[in-house]
């Protein structure tokens, strides 16, 4: 069984426990010619995802017990796949989800790393640097390579604490990893919206044969 989250970056697809990107490219996906089921955030890419007679879109499927308006399925489907913690997911945007009791909270959003170094690049070239990924938060820098990354990364550290609080807390995404290494306790699951797809899919079979 093929499953493919569609963003507006790259393509994340998963068979048999494997995943593995691509670009977010049409091209890409009409070389897949097995039926697969995917959710799509996309817009450019969404009435090419519609038109394919071999794909299933399972947006529609979900349900998510939420107040939120706008939620994205992305997101929905990582949250989809947890019943309590929260749900951070770290990639161009870093989205945070609080779940309990399988019911969605609320959340918030903040830039991800790639969109601050780009913000630090336009300001003065002199900022044009990359993240620390070694970066020591409890040391005040002497530089500007430890400046840039100590003021970046410590206030979303800082917030994902005061939120997580004493729950279990979930990191998905590309800078997931990362993030993940600043709580001991973290849990790194780059499957999790796969999971939550599965899930969904799980309970259309159940319904299928009740």
């Amino acid at each position: 069984m093929l499953l493919c989250d569609v963003g507006n970056t790259n393509i994340h697809f998963y068979k048999d426990g494997i995943s593995w990107g691509k670009k977010a490219d049409i091209k890409n996906i009409n070389l897949i010619d097995e039926k697969f089921y995917y959710i799509c955030v996309n817009e450019r890419l969404k009435d090419k995802m519609a038109s394919m007679r071999n794909a299933v879109d399972l947006e529609p499927f979900f349900n998510l017990d939420t107040i939120y308006k706008g939620l994205g399925v992305d997101r929905v489907a990582a949250c989809y796949a947890i019943d309590n913690g929260i749900v951070v997911d770290a990639g161009s945007a870093i989205t945070v989800d609080i779940m309990a009791n399988g019911i969605h909270l609320g959340g918030y959003i903040m830039p991800g790393l790639s969109a601050q170094q780009e913000s630090f690049r336009r300001i003065s070239s002199r900022l044009d640097i990359r993240i620390n990924p070694n970066i020591d938060l409890e040391i005040i820098p002497q530089n500007s390579l430890e400046a840039v990354s100590y003021g970046v990364v410590k206030p979303i550290v800082k917030m994902l604490s005061e939120t997580k609080k004493d729950k279990k807390i979930f990191f998905t995404g590309g800078d997931g990893k990362f993030f993940a290494k600043f709580f001991k306790d973290a849990i790194f699951d780059n499957s999790l919206v796969f999971r939550g797809m599965l899930k969904v899919l799980d309970e259309l079979k159940k319904d299928k044969n009740a």
